[in-house]
């Protein structure tokens, strides 16, 4: 290398050295003066807040220019602007992730609206015949009774499948049902609030299935109760609260009554549905979300399919769930109307049969509760028909037939010509 190239060789190294002394130096300064700025303006706010404490304890209110935020370190229940006011200490900005705030239609009053079971399996004839009708909801659910369902705030029907595209089908179960997950929006055309997933379809598609489930419910914002992806999430309750009312609600499923069912438990590892085959674990899970809310509701999966005759199960398990803390029990999967009973003043809705489930043409119901200051007001058993692969509310000497007929085998209640339920003499 000649001298000359040598010098510039080395110009050039010494360029790239100051290069990079400058930027190194430029980030250290730019570090420097963030650190500064930062320091500053908590040291500020530190003393805004004292000055904020020094006010309050003479008495004075600490406001900002209307529009405008107080600090991060403003005082609980201080004016932040004309019409906000910084939350207390005991507030929550936000509902818990279980819990939904709503408003009702009547103050201090809730009413809360149950159906039993609905099928959108796309295989199977109830919900092939809303798509033929070129999925007009009112060509299957009576507007009628629609209007009914949207009226309740809040309304809740038992989801009797998962929504998935995948999984495979269990090779031992009759009958195994699976629905597009974009049909999840139906529920909100139905006015439905919240599903209840703790019942023996749920799983018919294995684990892949069910878990497609649980994420189309969440990513819809339609809230679920009853499973999960550990025992944990299968036991939470979801709550909702009006008017300083907090009303939860539990789902469980004692169907499958072996110690290997088909539809898994869920468990500390994997996910599954809350089993109460035995109660003992429900119980325990009723006492504790009961000192958590004013009313609480148990959804339950029970009975046996086709028969208004309750089974030994249930009539063990009801009086265990009552005492345990539930203030109404409802009851699901016997695919038929049974009767309504109390234990001590918890009113027992054993099941709530089809709603809207098959092409049978089987007697139906809309139980509907208001809620009095987080009481208990009243219970109405509204009649209905699920018949010609849709569901309507009947009238008349028909609506007359299903009462006399409730009236019949419900021999701890009393049903008036409106459907009201009381308890009979010498119960509740």
């Amino acid at each position: 290398m000649t001298p000359v190239r040598w010098f510039l060789f080395k110009v050039e190294l010494m360029k790239k050295k100051l290069k990079v002394f400058v930027i190194t130096l430029l980030i250290v300064l730019t570090v420097g003066f963030s650190f500064v700025y930062y320091r500053v303006n908590q040291e500020m706010a530190r003393m805004d807040a004292e000055a904020a404490r020094s006010e309050v304890a003479s008495g004075n209110t600490v406001t900002a220019p209307e529009g405008e935020l107080l600090s991060g370190n403003a005082l609980p229940g201080e004016v932040v602007s004309e019409n906000e006011t910084v939350l207390s200490e005991n507030e929550s900005p936000e509902p818990e992730p279980n819990t939904r705030v709503i408003n009702t239609a009547q103050e201090n009053r809730v009413v809360i609206s149950f159906a039993g079971d609905i099928l959108f399996d796309p295989y199977y004839a109830i919900y092939a015949t809303y798509l033929q009708r070129e999925s007009v909801l009112e060509e299957c659910i009576s507007p009628e009774l629609l209007a009914l369902m949207k009226q309740a705030d809040i309304m809740m029907v038992n989801n009797e499948f998962p929504y998935s595209d995948g999984g495979a089908p269990q090779a031992d179960k009759m009958y195994t049902f699976r629905a597009d997950p974009e049909s999840v929006n139906v529920l909100f055309d139905m006015g439905v609030d919240i599903v209840s997933i703790a019942n023996n379809h749920t799983f018919d598609y294995g684990e892949e299935a069910f878990l497609d489930t649980l994420t189309t419910l969440e990513e819809a914002g339609m809230p679920y109760v009853g499973a999960g992806r550990n025992l944990e999430e299968a036991a939470r309750p979801f709550y909702f609260e009006a008017d300083g009312v907090r009303i939860g609600i539990l789902a469980a499923t004692q169907i499958e009554r072996t110690d290997y069912p088909n539809t898994r438990g869920a468990t500390e590892e994997l996910p599954g549905v809350l089993r109460c085959w035995n109660p003992d674990y429900l119980v325990e899970t009723i006492r504790e979300t009961k000192e958590n809310c004013d009313f609480l509701i148990l959804f339950i999966h029970w009975g046996t399919e086709s028969t208004d005759v309750l089974d030994w199960a249930q009539v063990d398990q009801a009086p265990l769930y009552a005492e345990a803390g539930a203030d109404l029990i409802i009851g699901a999967h016997p695919h038929v109307l049974q009767e309504i009973g109390y234990e001590g003043e918890v009113p027992v809705v054993y099941s709530l049969g089809n709603f809207w489930f098959n092409s049978r043409t089987l007697d139906s119901a809309l139980v509907t509760v208001t809620l009095q200051n987080g009481e208990l007001e009243s219970l109405q058993f509204v009649p209905c028909l699920q018949t010609g692969c849709g569901v309507e509310l009947l009238h008349g000497a028909d609506r007359d037939r299903v009462l006399n007929y409730m009236r019949g085998i419900s021999s701890e209640a009393v049903i008036d010509e409106n459907g009201y339920v009381v308890p009979a003499a010498g119960n509740g």
